[in-house]
């Protein structure tokens, strides 16, 4: 075969081995030495990059957990206010109907039917006060909790459905 032929004389052969060891070798020298650790450099310091990446969200996790709580507790503590803004409104609006009642009832013991008649004004008037502080204490809490204005006749609608019924 002529193809092998070559390989018969040597300084043929040693010639083409010495060519592939010297490509081979610069190969080796320019990727291998040259390009390779600025590659592994270069995944080094993205990797790197990702784990402080992680590392942060982490972090901001925990903190957007801590203002959750934070705003959990605010939110309870201005439910807990405002419950007791209305019970001590309607506690006032009753103390204020019954020491009414009691002058009326000093005065105008004669006039009764007169005297239940103001009596049930004034409980209309108070429980449209306490409406009113209800329904005004009602926006501001969600405004407060959710950031949305509430009308004021939407306000009033919902708390006199929930005082009566």
């Amino acid at each position: 075969m002529p193809q092998i032929s070559q390989f018969a004389e040597s300084w043929y052969a040693a010639s083409q081995i010495f060519w592939v060891l010297l490509t081979f070798g610069f190969v080796f020298f320019v990727i291998g030495r040259g390009m390779l650790p600025k590659i592994e450099a270069t995944v080094d310091a993205r990797d790197r990059k990702v784990a402080d990446d992680l590392a942060a969200a982490k972090a901001a996790h925990a903190a957007a957990d801590g203002l959750e709580e934070s705003y959990r507790q605010q939110s309870e503590a201005s439910r807990a206010a405002a419950q007791k803004a209305v019970t001590d409104a309607k506690d006032k609006a009753a103390r204020d109907a019954e020491k009414r009642l009691a002058k009326v009832d000093g005065e105008l013991a004669d006039k009764l039917a007169a005297a239940e008649s103001e009596i049930g004004a004034a409980r209309t008037s108070a429980m449209a006060e306490i409406e009113a502080v209800a329904a005004e204490a009602a926006g501001d809490l969600v405004a407060k909790l959710s950031g949305v204005k509430v009308a004021v006749a939407d306000a009033r609608a919902t708390v006199k459905a929930v005082l009566h019924g």
